[in-house]
């Protein structure tokens, strides 16, 4: 099931299945910002990654004294979540850990994700509680597709990604064979007042990855305008990414990250993996922006 709300700029939709914000629409443009899950190119919108963002080396992790298989991005984006909350200008839904998600991920957890409008602005707010005795360890990561071009018009290539203060980004690669990440062999995307063009051949090996680097990203239409930005203060990791030819570009807030290529450690040993005691509560939220505010 589907829920929507709406104001005077834009109309916002979230799916039950995976939680996932699956329209923003632009009223005052007349036009879908969201990726529209075209199977031929990628069959999702926005899922949320969880409770691991990427994948573990060799498909597997260790922890509580076991080896436990994964898959990429966990298994929140594949669960159906329960529609708790609906005001004006919010959806709240929570996933709560099963007997299916313990054989699999062996921690007790409640998420609850919240998307909320104002203005131009959609909030996506994410609050994970550990209700069990044990130590919980995990990632959890945004995943947003956004159409480019805007209205399947002009070229992808003739957009331009922002990252504003910065002269170039230090970006890693995932090996192929494994998905996780290559810090060992870093790349330099190199930039013009903060801007980058979308190379046609800018995803060819699959995400950007950037650590410690990115606070706030933004598509600008060819004439160097704001149309969509996204703000995620205090994030660690930041993914980059599309489909080679599709007209879509992920701008991935994530807390926390795949493993590195040939990490064998325990997931109390990942770097920037979060960390919740018996019965605390984790916090954290990204913005989107639709167009241009001053104030974001």
């Amino acid at each position: 099931m589907t829920h929507t709300i709406e104001n005077e700029f834009l109309q916002v939709s979230v799916n039950d299945h995976g939680a996932e914000l699956c329209s923003i629409f632009d009223k005052e443009k007349n036009r879908e910002v969201i990726w529209q899950a075209d199977p031929a190119f990628w069959k999702r919108h926005a899922p949320v990654l969880f409770p691991n963002v990427g994948r573990h080396y060799l498909d597997h992790f260790r922890t509580l004294g076991r080896e436990f298989p994964s898959k990429q991005h966990g298994f929140a984006r594949d669960s159906e979540f329960v529609c708790t909350c609906r005001t004006e200008d919010s959806i709240t839904h929570v996933l709560k850990s099963s007997p299916e998600t313990l054989e699999k991920y062996p921690y007790e957890f409640q998420l609850e994700i919240t998307h909320t409008l104002k203005g131009r602005t959609v909030t996506v707010s994410w609050k994970v509680t550990n209700p069990g005795e044990e130590t919980m360890y995990f990632t959890i990561g945004g995943h947003p597709a956004f159409n480019v071009p805007a209205d399947g018009q002009g070229r992808q290539s003739e957009y331009l990604l922002s990252f504003e203060g910065k002269d170039s980004l230090t970006y890693y690669l995932v090996d192929l064979n494994h998905g996780t990440a290559r810090p060992d062999e870093p790349h330099t995307l190199s930039l013009t007042d903060g801007c980058r063009r979308i190379d046609e051949h800018m995803f060819d090996k699959d995400a950007l990855v950037v650590d410690g680097q990115i606070e706030k990203a933004s598509i600008l239409f060819p004439d160097g305008t704001p149309y969509v930005s996204l703000s995620c203060k205090g994030f660690p990791n930041f993914g980059i990414w599309s489909v080679p030819g599709a007209p879509f570009v992920c701008l991935e807030p994530w807390m926390g990250r795949c493993d590195d290529c040939g990490f064998e450690g325990t997931l109390a040993e990942k770097e920037n993996i979060n960390v919740l005691k018996s019965k605390e509560e984790f916090h954290k939220e990204y913005f989107i922006l639709v167009g241009e505010d001053s104030h974001f």
